[in-house]
């Protein structure tokens, strides 16, 4: 919970836990800076998190501590481990002297350092934690030069993503709907190693000849695939809605089959596309087809006779917000790109100012 925040990081995975007492079953770790805006910072001034411990009356003496870890973009990192209390906030601060982020990490942990998780019914996250940062100058940060080779690579990604048809190929099998929209399952044909696949909804007024904007709905990331993509009841009135997921999967198969996919798409020990021996070439690394079926997906709503022809749309966060950004730098004709908290915007990494770990 935050009421003042900069930037928010995605959550990474734990493998250790441990579940509360009744006296954290509602706890909540909220932050926020001293500024109301934490992307107002400048050079030399200090940026001061403040932390309290929420909806909880009483704590047992020795029983629970939080965890913490401050960095900056300079490469300043702060750590420590103290007793979890109700008395007094906590307080952080760090000064950066060049543009750039500092990102405050926060957790409940137990005496063996385990994260202690509330089993609160609603939280998407059980843990009780904060993970939020400020900005100095953001608006001056630059990135890493273009690749010489840039304009000419995407051509060539273009032109053999043409080469692979979809009209008049396209599986669609419709599903149930409670009458706003017909709503279908799709499989698109695209190049790489899977198709395109999600959920097409379009309104049922588009019967009568009327058109429509459309909008491509893209996934934030997932390390574990559970299950499959699942038809929605309906869709909205106003707009063609094509909901894909990030890797072309099969929908609504057996867990085993998620499962093994999940394994398969697995690289260096790592979850999909965290290894970084994956991604010095970028033919065969896993965002390329990827980023192929975002650019297949926009084609497909602007073949469709029920598309307006000029309102077309992309919307999505972390790792949803990439493509989006993708979307949007991949097709002129995206008129509205709607990113969340994207993933990847520090790909130059070192050769950037950002050291954060």
């Amino acid at each position: 919970m935050l009421k003042h925040l900069g930037t928010l990081f995605a959550a990474t995975a734990f493998a250790c836990a441990a579940f509360a007492a009744g006296e954290l079953d509602r706890a909540i770790l909220h932050g926020e800076t001293q500024k109301a805006r934490a992307t107002e910072y400048k050079p030399g001034e200090k940026i001061q998190f403040t932390l309290t411990l929420q909806n909880v009356k009483s704590l047992p003496p020795d029983t629970y501590f939080l965890k913490w870890v401050l960095a900056g973009d300079d490469g300043q990192r702060n750590a420590g481990q103290v007793p979890l209390r109700l008395d007094k906030p906590y307080t952080y601060e760090m000064t950066l002297n060049e543009p750039g982020f500092v990102r405050l990490n926060a957790w409940v942990v137990d005496k063996k350092g385990n994260e202690v998780r509330s089993p609160m019914k609603g939280r998407r996250d059980s843990r009780i934690f904060f993970d939020g940062g400020a900005a100095v100058q953001p608006e001056l940060l630059k990135g890493v030069p273009e690749p010489k080779d840039f304009d000419a690579f995407w051509a060539k990604q273009k032109a053999e993503l043409e080469a692979v048809p979809f009209k008049g190929l396209v599986k669609l099998e419709k599903k149930p709907s409670r009458g706003t929209a017909d709503v279908y399952a799709v499989v698109i044909p695209c190049a790489g190693p899977r198709p395109v696949t999600g959920h097409i909804t379009i309104p049922v007024a588009a019967k009568t000849g009327k058109k429509f904007p459309a909008h491509l709905a893209v996934d934030g990331y997932s390390g574990w695939i559970k299950s499959g993509e699942y038809a929605p009841k309906d869709g909205p009135a106003n707009e063609i809605r094509l909901h894909i997921n990030a890797h072309g999967f099969d929908l609504n198969r057996e867990q085993a089959y998620y499962t093994e996919y999940g394994k398969k798409i697995a690289s260096h020990g790592k979850s999909y596309a965290l290894a970084a021996a994956e991604h010095p070439n970028p033919k065969g690394c896993y965002f390329e087809g990827m980023t192929w079926r975002v650019m297949r997906a926009l084609a497909y709503l602007k073949s469709l006779p029920e598309w307006n022809g000029k309102d077309l749309i992309v919307s999505g966060g972390s790792q949803g917000g990439l493509q989006t950004l993708w979307a949007a730098g991949l097709d002129a004709q995206v008129s509205l790109a709607l990113a969340g908290i994207p993933w990847c915007c520090d790909m130059g990494g070192n050769a950037t100012t950002s050291r954060v770990k």
